[in-house]
């Protein structure tokens, strides 16, 4: 597996375990804000799409017969993505305790670019994909 790879799926594991001890303390707290937003994000982008993404990159290059379109673009979805998504859960934490939206918006806007950096990466490594071999007419 590419280093990418690995990366995103430990990113993944970790964010997994951070939700589970999160979903432990608000089954005895209650669904303390901000907790619940983190804890559903921490879910759904960190293990999730994280996994996703890791999976992703491993194996569409390989169903589409060429390398991956671009491995610098890769890494800058891994750092956009980790960033973005403990940021937006600092934007949570400050504006739960009266603070605005805008560090919230902030990252949230950094984890929303790096997916569509993953999308234009799948996209364009798929579209290199060689069109299959038409079978010899006997």
């Amino acid at each position: 597996m590419s280093s990418v790879t690995v990366w995103f799926i430990r990113c993944a594991i970790i964010y997994f375990l951070i939700s589970i001890i999160m979903g432990l303390y608000m089954s005895v707290a209650g669904p303390v804000y901000p907790y619940m937003p983190i804890h559903v994000h921490f879910n759904l982008l960190g293990w999730m799409c994280m996994m996703i993404y890791g999976v992703g990159y491993h194996i569409l290059p390989r169903f589409s017969g060429r390398p991956l379109w671009s491995e610098r673009l890769s890494y800058l979805q891994l750092l956009l993505a980790n960033v973005g998504l403990v940021g937006m859960a600092i934007g949570w934490v400050v504006r739960g305790n009266g603070g605005g939206s805008a560090v919230l918006l902030a990252f949230a806007l950094l984890e929303g670019a790096s997916i569509v950096f993953f999308a234009l990466n799948m996209f364009l490594t798929i579209k290199a994909a060689p069109a299959p071999a038409k079978p010899a007419v006997q």
